[in-house]
């Protein structure tokens, strides 16, 4: 979603809410992750004292798998960012977004954002025991005669 902010860098006080989808179909790209919902995005931008923030908020479902037992399973996910917005930059500076041509692409800022903040290991639950490394069955489910000789 393309937001043309000419009018919030040149009137301080002036705010613009946003809601909408970014859809499954969108971000079947992104490797590694399997999106079981579309990511819903919600939030503002705003001119406070001649500066432009960004804050909103991401809500997904993705379908995970547990990395000690292999079962599949969903997960709901909840976000909040904020950043500041500028018409432009003299360097490269992560701090800011930068408004090209007056204007920023919400989908790429909210999906770099999720990318950064998601974890790198999925459990099914805390206490997950996995699997045996000897037979491969579930340690949630069941106990096998390589348990003990594993210790």
């Amino acid at each position: 979603m393309k937001i043309n902010l000419k009018q919030l860098f040149s009137i301080v006080g002036e705010s613009r809410d946003f809601a909408y989808e970014i859809g499954v179909d969108e971000l079947s790209d992104i490797r590694g992750y399997s999106f079981a919902s579309p990511v819903s995005v919600k939030g503002r931008l705003y001119n406070r004292a001649g500066v432009v923030y960004l804050e909103y908020s991401v809500e997904l479902t993705l379908l995970v798998t547990c990395d000690r037992c292999l079962k599949e399973f969903e997960r709901a996910y909840h976000y909040d960012f904020d950043h500041i917005v500028v018409p432009s930059a003299n360097s490269d500076n992560d701090d800011y977004i930068v408004a090209e041509g007056e204007s920023i692409e919400l989908n790429e800022a909210a999906v770099t954002d999720l990318l950064l903040q998601l974890p790198t290991k999925n459990l099914c639950k805390e206490d997950c025991k996995g699997l045996c490394m000897v037979c491969g069955c579930d340690l949630n489910e069941s106990t096998c005669e390589h348990i003990n000789t594993e210790l």
